[in-house]
């Protein structure tokens, strides 16, 4: 058996991933101004936020993240055993499809719970959660192409 460590800087790259997605994804030319309207967001409450904060906590949650997928892209025959025969599937498509299905199969049945409590709109739960999909699966394609 293959042991190999975590590289931690794929896993910080990974981290500021969601912040440069995000910045693409909530822009006003894409989803932003659909967002807003769903979510009930205003300008004025936008700009009440604590930036150091809100990026910083934002980033530590996307290293929880990142540090959540890397088993699941990273290992396939076993504890400490590269994906695949040789560690033939350790690229950055199949990292990118195993950080899609956990988008889909994690994150959007989270956001969508949280929505139907909320009582948010249809429109407001495939925007998160089309976020977070494309999101975890540009994580998984990193942390798995960069070994």
């Amino acid at each position: 058996m293959e042991e190999f460590d975590i590289n931690w800087l794929a896993i910080i790259a990974a981290s500021i991933l969601p912040l440069v997605t995000g910045f693409i994804w909530y822009n006003p030319k894409v989803f932003g101004t659909v967002w807003m309207k769903e979510s009930g967001m205003t300008m004025e409450k936008a700009q009440q936020m604590n930036p150091a904060k809100t990026y910083g906590l934002a980033v530590v949650m996307a290293f929880l993240i990142a540090f959540a997928i890397w088993p699941e892209v990273m290992t396939g025959g076993g504890p400490g055993m590269p994906h695949g025969p040789e560690g033939e599937f350790m690229t950055f498509q199949h990292g990118a499809f195993h950080g899609a299905l956990l988008g889909v199969f994690l994150a959007l049945p989270i956001l969508a719970t949280n929505a139907l409590f909320e009582q948010k709109s249809f429109k407001y739960v495939i925007i998160n959660a089309g976020y977070w999909i494309v999101t975890m699966a540009l994580m998984g394609g990193i942390i798995n192409a960069w070994t």
